[in-house]
């Protein structure tokens, strides 16, 4: 049977609507629970599709996680053998740092909906689902360099460096396509220090934004996923 591993950082955030997509393409999934499953017993190699997954850690807080540097090392290994990656907001910082980059604070937050900007590679790539002005769900204070021989394919007002491409199967998101609005209920427990931490941030407000804009970005990001996964032979 094909299979998936997703790392995951909080239980919340979870591959959502990503996972009918792969049920439906024959594909099972299981979770390793960064922080708590040990993450060097795991094959870096053995299934068709890694995802690493969100999360209010920071690579650089290493110290404090160790697993950090656990997580690193399976995805340099899965890097360097071409194998389909994708990482998603903190998984995307990963594969940046995996690749060399810095990762690092990015002096604002950005949570909320709001729309990309795609880069000509952008445009000739799955992310074009997302050309035509569709808000998708920031939710980062964190930001990258670029990696060296990566392509960049998306930006935003406030951070430039957005989604990448690198090589044929690896692919990293800072934002979320893979979220509901029912999903999202989740996170607004979850990261309820943030929010309330964040000026002009509220849980109505959120909720409100979701409700208007997750109808379009779900139907966009599944078809974003499953145009990926085809660009990768999955």
């Amino acid at each position: 049977m094909k299979t998936v591993l997703a790392v995951r950082h909080v239980a919340f955030e979870d591959l959502d609507s990503f996972a009918p997509v792969l049920a439906e393409r024959g594909y099972a999934i299981r979770y390793a629970e960064a922080g708590y499953d040990d993450l060097t017993v795991l094959n870096p190699l053995a299934d068709d599709l890694l995802v690493v997954l969100g999360g209010p850690i920071g690579v650089y807080e290493d110290a404090a996680y160790p697993f950090i540097h656990d997580e690193l090392r399976l995805l340099r290994t899965r890097l360097e053998a071409g194998r389909p990656t994708l990482g998603i907001c903190l998984g995307c910082q990963m594969i940046a740092q995996a690749l060399g980059a810095r990762v690092y604070p990015g002096g604002q937050k950005e949570i909320g909906w709001k729309p990309l900007t795609l880069t000509e590679a952008g445009r000739h790539h799955p992310l074009a689902a997302f050309a035509d002005p569709t808000s998708v769900l920031h939710w980062h204070g964190d930001t990258f360099d670029l990696p060296a021989g990566a392509t960049l394919l998306a930006s935003s007002d406030l951070y430039p460096h957005q989604a990448f491409a690198w090589g044929r199967g690896a692919l990293a998101l800072q934002f979320h396509i893979e979220t509901t609005a029912r999903g999202l209920e989740r996170w607004f427990i979850g990261h309820a220090g943030e929010i309330a931490a964040t000026p002009g941030l509220s849980v109505p407000m959120l909720r409100a934004t979701t409700a208007r804009h997750a109808p379009n970005a779900e139907v966009k990001g599944r078809q974003c996923f499953a145009a990926w996964l085809n660009h990768v032979g999955l």
